[in-house]
């Protein structure tokens, strides 16, 4: 049986991906030196296997949202089913089930104290068979969402990262139609002009020009969401870190460098600092709590939890699942 990792080439494309989601393929193959061609064949073949996605969505922070992180408890018999309906939520993100099958986690953003209530205190304490729910504030967001993950996009030299990196200038405000350009970018990030004219109503020109403003002004940006066993990571786990107050951005700094991180967040509540990491194998992920974690100063505590099952990374709920 053939590998499931990605070769040289494909990894190559998906950190290209990471850099700019909507790069043409002519842009891409020239940066990388092989045909537009290869690059289209390959992109379309991981695409239409429900491999690799670009997915564009909106930076909760430029736009003054606030993003939580949740902890479900929830009978067995009923963790497939609420992870799979949260993960059909268009303001979810990283939902799985966690070990021993009673714990759904997942990260929610919201745009007002109303909507934070509506989900946090409404709808899923009264959810049948939720035995219990805790939300945390993320306060700060040191790996994943806007500032990428570096353990997927290692393939590119400092000129070719040059080569392909858009620009950004000044913010913008939010207008009519960003609510359906949003949710049609989550789905695919490289849909064309003419599909999100249809879906916001706006002219192509206007979609063009639409999409650029919120990526220059950082208030939209690009995603690749794709399975990390392409990437040679088997493992995942989350892990929620005690670390003493002065030495939080220190550690997660430190933390949020590694490639075993696809994401790191400061935190309120008992625990500091949230990580979902990404490891090859067992072996690497007690390498990584040894010495990628235990080695820093001021971790007072850790707690970690095997991912068992994912419903959702980033963008649109998963259809198939390796894990």
């Amino acid at each position: 049986m053939s590998s499931p990792v990605l070769d040289h080439i494909d990894r190559a494309i998906v950190h290209a991906l990471h850099i700019d989601g909507r790069a043409p393929f002519s842009r891409i193959a020239a940066v990388l030196g092989v045909s537009d061609q290869t690059v289209a064949r390959r992109y379309r073949r991981l695409r239409a296997t429900g491999q690799l996605r670009v997915v564009g969505l909106p930076n909760s922070r430029r736009l003054g949202w606030v993003e939580w992180f949740v902890r479900v408890q929830v009978t067995p018999d009923a963790a497939v089913a609420v992870a799979d309906a949260l993960a059909r939520r268009p303001d979810t993100s990283w939902v799985c089930l966690t070990s021993g099958g009673t714990q759904i986690v997942c990260v929610t953003r919201t745009r007002s104290s109303r909507e934070s209530d509506a989900l946090l205190l409404g709808q899923l304490p009264k959810t049948p068979r939720v035995t219990g729910v805790t939300a945390h504030c993320l306060l700060r967001v040191f790996a994943g969402g806007p500032a990428g993950w570096h353990g997927r996009a290692d393939s590119l030299t400092a000129e070719q990262i040059a080569a392909l990196a858009p620009s950004q200038q000044a913010s913008t405000a939010p207008a009519e139609g960003d609510e359906e350009l949003f949710a049609i970018l989550a789905q695919d990030g490289r849909v064309g002009y003419s599909d999100i004219a249809r879906a916001t109503g706006w002219s192509e020109m206007t979609a063009k020009r639409r999409l650029a403003q919120l990526r220059e002004g950082g208030a939209l940006f690009f995603d690749v969401d794709i399975d990390p066993v392409l990437l040679g990571f088997e493992t995942l786990a989350i892990l929620w870190l005690t670390v003493d107050p002065a030495r939080v951005r220190q550690a997660a700094e430190a933390i949020a460098a590694h490639p075993d991180v696809a994401f790191a967040a400061a935190t309120t509540g008992p625990t500091n600092l949230l990580l979902f990491a990404a490891c090859r194998d067992v072996d690497a992920l007690y390498d990584f709590l040894e010495q990628g974690i235990g080695n820093l100063p001021g971790i007072r505590g850790v707690e970690s939890a095997p991912v068992i099952r994912n419903s959702k990374r980033v963008g649109a709920a998963l259809t198939r699942t390796r894990r």
